[in-house]
């Protein structure tokens, strides 16, 4: 089987060449043909020698995944349903606004933590995505939004897509080496050049990776929060009960030394009747005051059997009243592309093949890796 490139980041790229007798700057052209240009075909790198384009295409490939549906929402939103094999799909969300374009990736075929409203958590977990494909979704995202009319006479160098958020189907953390070097690749002025800032990581709370993340790689941080104490937070995020709050909110505190912005940004879904009283809003001031923070409240997409109600527009108003009545940013996140299923909490994709693999598994996985 040939190596697929697109798992590489520069670095990984610059070993490579060097193990076949190459020099290093060659990562650099290959890394500018492959994301900025979006070139698959080797014969077309005019400016690779001709010997080493016909190594490349005998003994490796640029392979991006492929797409099963594509939807467009009523808004604008695009959806892409990529295939990952053994009839599984993932989802990549495309958001356009008046001053950014946001792509939400995915990271994993389904989830393992079992947030209990989410839906990509009901579906099961079937395995870890490797880098050509949490890339790959920024690469076919990029290609295929340049050949629309509405993006088709931009110039190369202009972006389309100015902020990337990992906040797809499963939990980046626990696919942390993968993540990482995806992230790299983003960031790379010979890739897509993102800042920091304009890239952000969705985390459940997986302290030890969060730590190890710090150190590694920081770019923008959200915390999917959802609960203003243990007892609740135990029950809807699952998760909590390795990493209570007050851990959680000391990774927080930690991770903010080295970071690109100066707060953290709690994400909490607004459940009827559960999470959303003004007694909740209270509660969750108390425990983030140590943490500079602003909040982005979710109102609950609904979907089959969940078992959830939405807030109603007044308690969602009164609690965020209460947080910006304390000093706080807060923002109400607008549904977008729920027509075609792609609003926040609703990607499933497809997991038909759901591999057991517990969630004590994946913790001590994530272990052994922060301690590498």
């Amino acid at each position: 089987m040939s190596v697929n490139l697109l798992n590489f980041d520069k670095q990984q790229l610059t070993e490579y060449f060097e193990s076949i007798g190459e020099k290093p700057f060659r990562a650099k052209q290959l890394m500018r043909w492959m994301h900025q240009f979006g070139v698959l075909d080797f014969e077309q790198m005019t400016d690779i020698a001709k010997p080493l384009r016909e190594k490349l295409a005998r003994e490796t490939s640029i392979t991006p995944p492929t797409v099963q549906i594509e939807q467009i929402s009523n808004d604008g939103t695009r959806k892409w349903l990529i295939d990952t094999g053994a009839g599984n799909g993932v989802e990549t969300v495309f958001i356009p606004e008046d001053a950014r374009g946001t792509l939400c990736i995915s990271s994993q075929v389904g989830c393992a933590l079992e947030c209990t409203f989410c839906s990509t958590g009901r579906q099961g977990f079937n395995r870890n995505l490797n880098v050509s494909e949490i890339i790959g979704q920024l690469w076919l995202a990029n290609q295929s939004l340049r050949q629309d009319a509405d993006y088709g006479l931009l110039a190369k160098d202009d972006r389309i897509i100015s902020n990337v958020v990992m906040m797809g189907m499963g939990e980046p953390l626990a696919n942390y080496r993968n993540v990482v070097t995806a992230l790299h690749i983003m960031l790379d002025d010979a890739a897509y050049g993102l800042s920091r800032r304009r890239v952000t990581l969705s985390t459940s709370g997986l302290v030890p990776a969060m730590d190890k993340l710090r150190e590694d790689c920081p770019v923008a941080l959200a915390v999917s929060l959802h609960a203003p104490n243990d007892k609740l937070r135990d029950e809807i995020v699952p998760i909590n009960k390795n990493y209570p709050i007050a851990e959680l909110m000391a990774a927080c505190q930690r991770y903010l030394e080295k970071a690109p912005r100066d707060f953290v940004t709690f994400e909490y879904v607004m459940l009827d009747g559960v999470n959303d009283t003004q007694a909740h809003a209270k509660q969750l001031l108390e425990i983030v005051k140590d943490v500079p923070c602003k909040f982005n409240l979710i109102p609950f997409n609904p979907f089959p059997d969940s078992g959830y109600d939405t807030s109603t527009p007044d308690n969602i108003r009164r609690f965020r009243d209460i947080l910006m009545q304390a000093g706080y940013v807060v923002t109400t996140r607008k549904t977008r592309g729920e027509d075609i299923d792609a609003a926040c909490g609703q990607l499933a994709g497809k997991v038909q093949d759901k591999t057991k693999r517990t969630e004590q598994r994946i913790l001590r996985k994530i272990h052994l890796e922060s301690a590498a």
